[in-house]
């Protein structure tokens, strides 16, 4: 009896053991190609891709920058404002990992403020281009801004939770 029941726990203990290692595998994958997702580059950088204008709403269209984001659900058209806010630190990936909206769509001029929540831990914005990178932050109110004045799609994330998705993209037409 006492026999039987260590097989089973070390049995368990196995089992366990594996589904952590298989669970760390695959907990962490990214795109792996290091590039931005294809397209032309512009003047905006090396980042910065044209579009086609139409109305990108689908993971696919951004290369599959979007793919396991689970609050990307399209692009927000805010064209025509002269200033946008994009939270830093709301609900996605599994906890307050994600930047709402996580794509907007803007017109050429358009300053884009990044506000934080003071939720989740600290977080930053990192241009995918190297074009711009805010400071790591964490306190509710704190912003960083940028100005985008050339047509193009820039891709960003936030460096210490990229990997569970916390993505975002400003395209700018």
């Amino acid at each position: 009896m006492r026999s039987d029941r260590r097989t089973y726990l070390r049995t368990l203990g196995i089992a366990a053991t594996s589904t952590s290692l298989l669970a760390g595998c695959l907990g962490g994958q990214t795109d792996g190609d290091g590039g931005d997702g294809g397209g032309t580059t512009t003047d905006g950088g090396e980042g910065a891709t044209t579009t086609d204008g139409g109305d990108q709403s689908s993971s696919s269209e951004f290369g599959g920058w979007f793919d396991g984001v689970t609050n990307f659900d399209g692009v927000t058209d805010e064209t025509g404002s002269k200033k946008v806010t994009v939270k830093v630190g709301t609900k996605g990936n599994n906890g307050n990992n994600a930047f709402s909206p996580a794509a907007v769509k803007v017109s050429k001029g358009t300053t884009v403020v990044w506000k934080w929540t003071g939720k989740g831990s600290m977080h930053n914005v990192v241009a995918k281009s190297g074009d711009f990178e805010s400071d790591m932050m964490s306190d509710e109110g704190a912003t960083f801004e940028q100005t985008f004045d050339s047509a193009g799609t820039y891709k960003y994330y936030c460096n210490p939770h990229k990997a569970m998705g916390m993505k975002g993209a400003i395209v700018v037409e």
